[in-house]
C-alpha cells in the first residue's frame, strides 16, 4: 500500500528536524494533535551501513505506536549505502523512506550530503534510484529550491521529478538563505506545473514558513494543486499546529510533564540532560512569567529539578 496515496488532500506533515523530532516528541505531538504523517530525524546510511554506527543509526528509528504512520527520512553520499538501508526499513515498520537533499547543515554538507546533492545531480539521482531498487516502500525526496540561487530549481526540481518520486518535498529557499529570508511562495504555481508537466502522480508538499493548521488551508486555497504542507518550526509558536486548538497555559505545563515522562523512559538515564533543554521554549512561551520560568529551567540538571521548577510556578500562580 503506497501510504501517499490515502492521506487527505490536503494532508499535514512534522517535518524532520534534527535534535527536536526524536521518538520522545513525536508522541507529544501525537498526544496534543498529530499530523497526517510523520517524519523522523536524519539516519546517516553510512552509519547503518557500519558495524559501530548500527546501533546508534537504528536508536534512531525507534518508533512508537503513535507514530504510525511514519516516514524514515535517510542521509549520505554512498549509493550502495542507501540501497542497503532501504532493505531494512519496511520490517523496521515504516511506511515510506525518504531522501534528504536538502538538509543546509554545514557538516553534513561537508560530506556530500544533505543540501550538497543538488550540486551533484547525478549522485543524487544514483542514491535514489539504489534506494527504490531494494524496498517495496514508495521513496520521497525533501530539498531546497537551490544551493545559492532559487532560480536553480528550474534545473534541479526536474531532475529529481524525471525518477518519478511517491513525492516531493520542497522546502521554498535555497541552501545558503537557511531561513534568513522569507519563503517564496511565489514561485509555487511555476513548481506546480513543473510537477505536472514531468511526474503528475508525485505529491508536492510544500515546506517553508507554515505556521499551522490554518495557514496550511489558507495557502492550500490559494495553491489547491499543492498535496500537502510540512510545518516546522511552527510547532516551536504552538505544539498544537496541526489543530485550531489554542492552548492554555496548563495545557502547554502538561505536555511539557509529558515530555519529561517520555525523556525519562527512552533515556533510561543514559541521554545526555542538556539536550532536552532546546524543548523548554515550546512549552514555556506566549504567556505572563513564561521568560522567568524558562530562565530557571535553563539552570537546571536533571528531570527531577525541572519538575521542581513547573511545580512551584504552577502553585505560585494557582495552576494547580
Amino acid at each position: 500500500m503506497n501510504i501517499w496515496n490515502n492521506l487527505p488532500k490536503p494532508f499535514l506533515i512534522l517535518a524532520p528536524m534534527e535534535g527536536v523530532t526524536d521518538i520522545a516528541f513525536r508522541q507529544v505531538i501525537a498526544h496534543a494533535g498529530r499530523p497526517d504523517l510523520f517524519f523522523t530525524e536524519f539516519t546517516n546510511v553510512s552509519s547503518y551501513a557500519s558495524e559501530k554506527g548500527r546501533h546508534n543509526a537504528l536508536e534512531r528509528l525507534e518508533i512508537a505506536p503513535s507514530d504510525s504512520p511514519i516516514i524514515a527520512q535517510i542521509w549520505g553520499k554512498n549509493p550502495e549505502h542507501f540501497a542497503e538501508i532501504s532493505s531494512a526499513l519496511e520490517s523496521l515498520g515504516f511506511s515510506g523512506i525518504d531522501l534528504n537533499f536538502g538538509c543546509p547543515d554545514k557538516n553534513v554538507n561537508r560530506t556530500g550530503g544533505g543540501a550538497a546533492m543538488i550540486k551533484t545531480p547525478e549522485l543524487a539521482v544514483e542514491c535514489y534510484r539504489n534506494a527504490r531498487s531494494h524496498t517495496a516502500l514508495p521513496v520521497s525526496i525533501k530539498t531546497r529550491l537551490g544551493w545559492s540561487q532559487p532560480e536553480e530549481f528550474r534545473e534541479w526540481l526536474p531532475v529529481l521529478l524525471h525518477e518519478h518520486p511517491a513525492a516531493l518535498t520542497v522546502h521554498l529557499r535555497t541552501k545558503k538563505e537557511m531561513s534568513k529570508v522569507p519563503a517564496h511562495y511565489e514561485l509555487i504555481p511555476e513548481i506546480v506545473e513543473l510537477r505536472n508537466q514531468i511526474s503528475p502522480d508525485t505529491k508536492l508538499i510544500i515546506n517553508g514558513d507554515i505556521k499551522d493548521r490554518a495557514h496550511a488551508l489558507e495557502l492550500h486555497t490559494k495553491y489547491p494543486e499543492v498535496d500537502g504542507f510540512m510545518i516546522g518550526r511552527g510547532v516551536f509558536q504552538n505544539p498544537y499546529c496541526f489543530t485550531d486548538h489554542r492552548p492554555t497555559r496548563a495545557e502547554l505545563m502538561e505536555l511539557l510533564n509529558l515530555h519529561l515522562d517520555l525523556y525519562e523512559k527512552a533515556s533510561s538515564h543514559t541521554l545526555p540532560y542538556e539536550p532536552l533543554k532546546h524543548f523548554f521554549k515550546i512549552y514555556i512561551n506566549n504567556f505572563p512569567g513564561a521568560s522567568d520560568i524558562r530562565a530557571k529551567l535553563m539552570e537546571t540538571h536533571s528531570v527531577a529539578e525541572a519538575r521542581a521548577v513547573l511545580g512551584a510556578s504552577m502553585i505560585e500562580d494557582n495552576v494547580l
